[in-house]
Formats: C-alpha cells, sequence, structure tokens
C-alpha cells in the first residue's frame, strides 16, 4: 500500500528547504516512495544542479536500508569495503553518505527524503525536519 501522497511529499519538501534556509544554504531535496520512485524532487535557487541527482541516492538509500544514511556513514567500518562498493554497483540508485533519512509512519517506512548540497550535519538536519512533517500530521 502506497501512502506517500504528493501532498504529503510537498509538505515533507517544504519543511526540509525552511530548515536549509536557517543554514543559509540552497538544497535539493528529494522524497519516494517506499519503492524508491521519486514522488518529488526539489531544487532550491541557487543550489548545484547536481542535488538532484545526489537528493535522489540519498532518499533511495534511506527507503532501502530502512535506516538514516548518517547511520550507515557511522557504522562504515565494520564493512567498509561493501560501501565504497555500492555507489558503483548501483550507479545513481544508492549514496551512502548522509543526508537521507526514512519516512515512517505507523512504524512503517512509507518513504525516504534525501537532502544535497551543504555538509554532511545540515543535510542530515534538513532530512529530519522533513520526516518529521509525518509525525506531526499523525499528532494534528
Amino acid at each position: 500500500m502506497i501512502e506517500m501522497t504528493l501532498e504529503l511529499a510537498e509538505r515533507i519538501v517544504e519543511a526540509a528547504h525552511a530548515k536549509s534556509k536557517t543554514f543559509g544554504v540552497p538544497m535539493g531535496v528529494a522524497v519516494v516512495d517506499e519503492a524508491g520512485r521519486v514522488v518529488l524532487s526539489s531544487r532550491a535557487d541557487g543550489a548545484s544542479f547536481y542535488t538532484f541527482n545526489t537528493s535522489i541516492a540519498k532518499a533511495k538509500t534511506a527507503v532501502a536500508y530502512k535506516r538514516s544514511t548518517k547511520e550507515l556513514v557511522d557504522h562504515r567500518d565494520i564493512n567498509q569495503h561493501f560501501y565504497d562498493a555500492l555507489p558503483s554497483v548501483i550507479p545513481g540508485e544508492v549514496l551512502p553518505t548522509s543526508g537521507g533519512v526514512p519516512i515512517i509512519k505507523d512504524g512503517r517506512v512509507i518513504g525516504g527524503i534525501g537532502i544535497g548540497g551543504g555538509n554532511p550535519e545540515q543535510d542530515h538536519e534538513c532530512a529530519l525536519a522533513g520526516s518529521l512533517v509525518v509525525t506531526r500530521c499523525r499528532e494534528a
């Protein structure tokens, strides 16, 4: 059952872009559904052209692994060769660097958000801000 709607993706992207403005950094934001299909991709004015690709790949990675890409980076030393090879095995589809977060509703991954354009911490914080939209929707 696909629960990631365009309307929800728009709210998620809006929250992530709002967070990026607090850093003063234009970023690219992508939201994918639970199968890794792109629902919405957006690039702020002034963000680099490659942020479309990096944000989509980070969102897909978060969905595939059902965890933040920051966690993957933090645990990279467990199997460094695997993480180093992954982007070349699945080119353009996976990017195990900070900035991707799964979007979870009722304990299930319903999609992922990916951010590109800032430093690793900024990308992660913006992805978290976008993912929290689902939590706020449930509480409303």
